[in-house]
């Protein structure tokens, strides 16, 4: 791998977890992180109550760079991956949701909740 994907794979970890701590923080379990799939991957599987979402996380550098971090082809991988997942995860009684975390330093998440699936 070479170094910028390196720094990339680097920043996107630590967006991950960041989006952790605010999930944390709002009341979700965080039930899993980076489930791969043969369709995509979930960057988070988080749990509040009888509500089962699974989460897409983009980090930007620029938070003008969140406006285009989500697409319909991206989103459409993040619906198949949940597909797949939502049985292993899912209780009798439950809701289930994707929701999308941008983040870009020195600013507030900005969540696109029940983007998918809903």
């Amino acid at each position: 791998m070479n170094e910028r994907r390196v720094r990339a794979e680097r920043r996107g970890r630590r967006g991950e977890t960041w989006a952790a701590w605010y999930l944390r923080l709002k009341g979700w379990r965080i039930v899993d992180r980076r489930v791969k799939t043969r369709r995509g991957e979930i960057d988070l599987v988080a749990r509040k109550g009888r509500t089962l979402c699974f989460v897409e996380v983009k980090w930007r550098a620029r938070a003008e760079d969140l406006d285009h971090a989500i697409d319909a082809w991206r989103l459409r991988r993040v619906i198949d991956a949940a597909t797949l997942l939502a049985p292993r995860y899912e209780k009798p009684g439950d809701s289930l949701r994707i929701d999308v975390l941008l983040l870009s330093p020195g600013r507030w998440p900005r969540v696109i909740e029940n983007a998918g699936m809903g």
